[in-house]
């Protein structure tokens, strides 16, 4: 339940970030170009995703770093999370590029905002109940083959909306 918490705090505070930084980009980027971008590094991180197999994912690192610091209490654990998690969500995923692909579809920064908190604190909730256990029915390899063609999907839809005007 604490990593929970952590979980959801730390995916507000980072869509918040990520919704703002959007708003304003749309105010002196064109919309298509943002879209073809967003698309285009989704592709790429698809590709890279691809291409990289790490031994320790981040994720791995995380939950390493929270082990350690478990001993020292539940405000130590959850601070941990929270300040581990915002740096991952921030640097590490295309949660971002995504975010600010809706910011600049539907133009409504409030809107986004509460739907990206509401996908990554359902995902925390989820991930957070099935825990490791995911591991023991698909391979790390299955799962990163699965987000790989996720990404080409959403790439591919974005460049294509704006080549198509959709």
């Amino acid at each position: 339940m604490l990593v929970f918490a952590a979980g959801a705090l730390a995916f507000a505070v980072t869509s918040a970030i990520i919704v703002t930084a959007g708003h304003f980009l749309i105010s002196f980027v064109p919309i298509s170009w943002i879209t073809l971008a967003g698309g285009t590094i989704m592709i790429g991180y698809a590709v890279w995703s691809f291409m990289t197999t790490e031994e320790e994912s981040e994720i791995e690192r995380v939950e390493r770093r929270l082990s350690a610091t478990a001993s020292k209490g539940n405000a130590s654990v959850f601070l941990s999370a929270v300040g581990l998690l915002m740096i991952l969500d921030l640097g590490g995923d295309a949660t971002e590029v995504l975010t600010i692909l809706f910011v600049a579809r539907f133009q409504d920064a409030i809107l986004v905002f509460i739907a990206a908190v509401i996908a990554l604190v359902a995902a925390t909730a989820v991930e957070t109940a099935i825990g490791n256990r995911l591991s023991r029915i698909l391979s790390t390899n299955r799962i990163r083959v699965f987000s790989v063609a996720v990404f080409l999907i959403i790439g591919t839809a974005a460049i294509l909306s704006v080549l198509l005007h959709v």
